[in-house]
């Protein structure tokens, strides 16, 4: 929408801000009545954090799931939905999985993830964009320190924090292959950043981040008074985090790949309007046009003919 105010500038004035969170954390409370709902100590803790894992959640959808996204690979290449590592040919990320997967798209509408979604958004939601992060063995290189919603507030126009990411570890995520590293509490305060956006910047970005990476000074700033934790488990454990938490994540330096299925979900009420950067919007898959509100599935098998 043309003329919303901009209530979260970033990349505009040439030096870098830490100013307070404008929006709540959690916008819904505690529905025991609602199944697969979280208790209100789950949501203070996210309040709290900025995330939640739950170890080992889900480990009965991680083999049909990578051997889906193992057909994708195959099926999918040359696609431009795909990013390769910076510095090599290998497989980085896959995009939008869900629209060449009908058991991904299923996945992303279970009841056991998408009715703690809506409670924590208040609202209902609709997938704002998806993909398969795969840190291969060895080669996988580092995500530096970023919050989502600066990119997706500054590209994509999403006015205010009102998502929530929701990933599914594939593979056991050790202290070795690359884990999530995320600064509790951070997403309380918002890291306006330096530089200037130009055109199709995600076509760097997605496989080597420059703009919307915080300096030093900022960073030093942020862990101060809450350190680092990193974010590991097993093969099925589920994670949520707030769409401002500042996050990043270390090379793959071990034998094992790491690798996640993930899912944002932004709020029907929190819809993106005209790029702040002022630039045409990103592509497809990285922010999804179908802005209907998903509806939840029991089932995530197609019923046999």
């Amino acid at each position: 929408m043309e003329g919303t105010p901009d209530l979260y500038p970033s990349r505009v004035n040439g030096k870098e801000t830490l100013s307070p969170r404008l929006d709540p954390v959690v916008y819904g409370g505690a529905q025991p009545e609602v199944p697969h709902s979280l208790s209100q100590r789950d949501l203070d803790t996210f309040d709290r954090q900025g995330f939640l894992v739950m170890n080992d959640y889900m480990p009965e959808m991680v083999a049909p799931l990578k051997c889906e996204i193992a057909r994708l690979r195959d099926d999918m290449a040359g696609y431009e939905e795909l990013y390769t590592e910076p510095d090599s040919d290998e497989l980085r990320t896959i995009f939008k999985p869900f629209a060449y997967s009908d058991l991904i798209d299923r996945f992303s509408r279970d009841p056991r993830i998408l009715n703690k979604v809506r409670q924590i958004l208040g609202s209902d939601a609709y997938l704002m964009q998806s993909r398969v992060n795969i840190k291969p063995a060895f080669k996988g290189k580092s995500f530096p320190w970023h919050s989502d919603f600066e990119t997706w507030h500054v590209e994509d126009g999403m006015p205010r924090m009102r998502a929530v990411t929701v990933w599914l570890m594939l593979t056991d995520n050790t202290e070795h292959n690359g884990p999530l590293y995320v600064i509790p509490g951070s997403h309380h305060h918002y890291a306006s950043c330096e530089g200037n956006t130009g055109e199709k910047n995600y076509q760097q970005s997605l496989k080597k981040q420059m703009l919307g990476v915080p300096k030093p000074e900022t960073m030093e700033a942020l862990l101060e008074d809450n350190g680092i934790a990193s974010v590991t488990g097993q093969a099925g454990t589920l994670v949520f985090h707030d769409c401002n938490l500042m996050h990043g994540s270390p090379d793959n330096i071990a034998n094992d790949p790491r690798s996640i299925l993930m899912f944002v979900y932004n709020s029907v009420e929190n819809k993106p309007v005209t790029p702040f950067s002022g630039l045409p919007p990103r592509p497809h898959y990285l922010s999804n046009p179908d802005q209907r509100p998903l509806q939840a599935v029991e089932s995530l098998w197609p019923l046999a003919s």
